[in-house]
């Protein structure tokens, strides 16, 4: 009896090391890539590497929740009460989200008296075109 607690205490210790290597494993990896994102411009890769960085939060979440909440032994029953309302929320933000982009291209589309400041465009001044001054005149030193 003492050598099967034994084993059982020596498989939860082993156990705890793996999942705390795993841990950190991923928090050092999102902080180097967080670090890395920091010089980079271009917006379609800075949106890719935050995107790997919420994969990598999410893996940890349920590092975290299967092993620091004791939901990987637990019934199914247990763990569809957690991830039923959270599959949820993440569809009723989505659909949110989705209805109040539609509403603002329809506003902004469909009513004449509103315009969204940031889809009006704004006329570039030609670089080869002379400077006039108030009245329309060339200003000083410019040929007329």
């Amino acid at each position: 009896m003492s050598q099967d607690t034994h084993a059982k205490h020596h498989d939860v210790i082993a156990e705890i090391k793996k999942v705390t290597i795993i841990l950190s494993v991923l928090t050092i990896v999102e902080l180097i890539l967080g670090f890395w994102m920091i010089g980079i411009t271009s917006p379609g890769f800075r949106l890719g590497i935050k995107g790997v960085i919420i994969i990598l939060m999410m893996a940890k979440a349920f590092y975290i929740v299967a092993y620091f909440m004791h939901l990987k032994h637990e019934l199914k029953n247990l763990i569809m009460t957690i991830v039923v309302p959270l599959a949820l929320f993440i569809w009723f933000i989505i659909a949110f989200l989705s209805d109040g982009n539609s509403f603002r291209n329809l506003r902004n589309n469909y009513d004449r008296n509103f315009k969204e400041q940031s889809t009006i465009k704004v006329e570039k001044k030609e670089a080869g075109a002379h400077a006039t001054d108030e009245k329309g005149g060339a200003k000083e030193g410019e040929h007329k």
